[in-house]
């Protein structure tokens, strides 16, 4: 298998929205209408050979600021205790398929858990919400959707 990498114009908007050069090779998969990136998908290892758990990254800096803001009120305990256990542990089932689909090495150490890394729970409502901008199968995601503004946000390319 390969994995999709970003285009040179694409690695610099992400590298000047994360505020770093990106460790790894992605490929933007949800914009919003005016073209800004959202949600980048990430290579299962980083080009070190370091295990990338996190599949869907999510860019864009105002969701970025105002999920923040959610964790920083106990979010994460709070939709963790509001979402069914039976269909989160589904969505992590689902994201670690998505991303063991994407591996291109399979002669190294694999990324392991679901949304985030984690196997159980809820670890980062940033990973989340961006699962569910792809997918839209991400019960927390899904939570966190009605309460940041999502408007204008489409998806790019969801590869499945």
């Amino acid at each position: 298998m390969t994995f999709r990498d970003a285009t040179p114009e694409q690695r610099d908007e992400v590298a000047r929205l994360l505020g770093r050069t990106p460790a790894g090779r992605f490929a933007v998969v949800v914009r919003r209408t005016n073209g800004d990136a959202v949600v980048i998908e990430n290579e299962p290892h980083l080009r070190d050979g370091t295990p990338m758990p996190t599949l869907y990254w999510l860019v864009d800096p105002q969701l970025h600021d105002d999920v923040s803001r959610l964790e920083s009120e106990a979010g994460v305990h709070r939709y963790e205790e509001m979402v069914d256990a039976e269909r989160l542990a589904d969505a992590h089932a689902r994201y670690a398929e998505r991303r063991a689909s994407r591996v291109v090495r399979h002669d190294l150490v694999q990324p392991s858990g679901g949304v985030g890394g984690t196997r159980v729970g809820v670890k980062c409502l940033h990973a989340h919400l961006a699962n569910f901008l792809v997918h839209g199968d991400d019960p927390v995601g899904e939570l966190v959707s009605h309460v940041v503004d999502v408007t204008g946000v489409v998806v790019v390319d969801p590869r499945g």
